[in-house]
């Protein structure tokens, strides 16, 4: 009998394609064989769900995951994240910046990464010239400035990428940073980001939606970014008039392509008392731009949405049977120069059937307070 480490390549690359991505890396640690396999195939990780990217042990100094089909963590070394503030993942590559304000994009599992160019300033009057590093102890009313800490994580709201870095090296990174979440860009070989002109007011989310990038303003105004001759926002689509819920109000917006349809969603919240703003629900809303009409939609079918920092993840629950159907994930943003950190609040799963929330993950699994988590697809391409 043949011993498994003498199974053929081809017949090795074919167990890789039915294995999810941690599964993958476990087989990569059998024999010098499987892992040359595992590392060379060329199929993807079995149809999964996502991963939480946590915060950085302060020990080790190793980042943390979450694997929600294992409800499991991983402590991983990634020594380019050592410092840095995870602020978006797209493609499988995630957007951090350091406590000096400076980004990089990094697939934290093939380790490939590009440096990016310092950051615009967070408005006219804050840039890192104007930062401090510590507020002092005996400090009794709170510094006009900002600490680099601060701004570290309040810098950009949202990062997401045109294409795969592996996969098309002509690629953008789009970003809405600063105190109005204003957009601007990247691409491989710029010296610096360009911002987009646009109306000043905050904008929400950012999508790619085949060979453009739409933006979606707090007041509900869809934007598509026009690149020539100077970058800027135009307005497109019909009017979305805000919605009004007499619980709560839209805490967030988000813009997502499903079906090669683009979508909004409309995340509300409330607070009881003194307490953070919770989210209760959710609405969806289509801005057909060739019709210049809205149409309201009331479920997606089989399929779960991941919505947070992340570019919107699709998972079509019949293909993971953990996953819950017509469902939306959420994840808590954390976007705050105040000194009061709060992460771990407003995370859970909202069933778009019968209207309920819940959570996703087990008692105990998340310590009481975490950076904002971020969902992200594992990517070992």
């Amino acid at each position: 009998m043949a011993a498994w480490s003498d199974l053929t390549f081809d017949a090795l690359e074919h167990i890789t394609s039915l294995l999810s991505f941690s599964d993958r890396y476990r087989f990569g640690a059998v024999c010098k064989n499987w892992r040359s396999v595992s590392k060379g195939t060329q199929h993807p990780p079995a149809p999964q769900l996502p991963w939480l990217v946590l915060e950085e042990e302060s020990e080790t100094r190793k980042r943390k995951f979450y694997s929600l089909s294992e409800d499991k963590h991983y402590s991983i070394e990634i020594p380019e994240l050592y410092g840095r503030y995870i602020c978006g993942s797209s493609h499988g590559w995630l957007f951090a910046v350091d406590i000096k304000i400076s980004g990089i994009i990094i697939n934290p599992f093939t380790r490939k990464y590009y440096e990016l160019p310092p950051l615009p300033a967070y408005h006219k009057n804050v840039d890192v010239t104007t930062l401090i590093e510590n507020v002092p102890s005996d400090c009794m009313e709170r510094p006009r400035g900002f600490t680099f800490k601060e701004m570290q994580t309040a810098i950009v709201f949202k990062a997401i990428l045109s294409h795969d870095p592996d996969e098309m090296s002509d690629f953008t990174i789009m970003i809405l940073f600063g105190q109005m979440h204003s957009p601007a860009f990247w691409r491989p070989g710029d010296s610096s980001w360009t911002v987009v002109d646009g109306p000043k007011c905050a904008m929400e989310d950012v999508l790619y939606f085949p060979e453009n990038f739409y933006i979606i303003s707090a007041m509900n105004v869809l934007y598509v970014v026009d690149f020539e001759p100077e970058p800027k926002l135009i307005e497109v689509g019909p009017q979305i008039c805000p919605e009004i819920c007499l619980e709560g109000c839209a805490l967030q917006r988000y813009l997502i392509d499903f079906d090669e349809n683009i979508i909004l969603i409309e995340r509300f919240s409330r607070s009881v008392g003194n307490e953070l703003p919770i989210t209760h629900g959710f609405n969806m809303i289509e801005p057909n731009l060739e019709e210049d009409r809205l149409y309201e939609w009331y479920d997606i079918d089989d399929y779960a949405i991941f919505l947070g920092r992340n570019s919107a993840i699709f998972v079509d629950s019949s293909d993971v049977p953990e996953c819950k159907k017509n469902a939306i994930y959420f994840t808590h943003i954390t976007e705050s120069v105040s000194p009061v950190e709060f992460g771990f609040h407003d995370l859970g799963v909202y069933d778009i059937t019968d209207k309920r929330i819940n959570t996703f993950y087990s008692v105990g699994v998340f310590p009481p307070r975490v950076d904002s988590p971020v969902w992200f697809t594992p990517n070992s391409s």
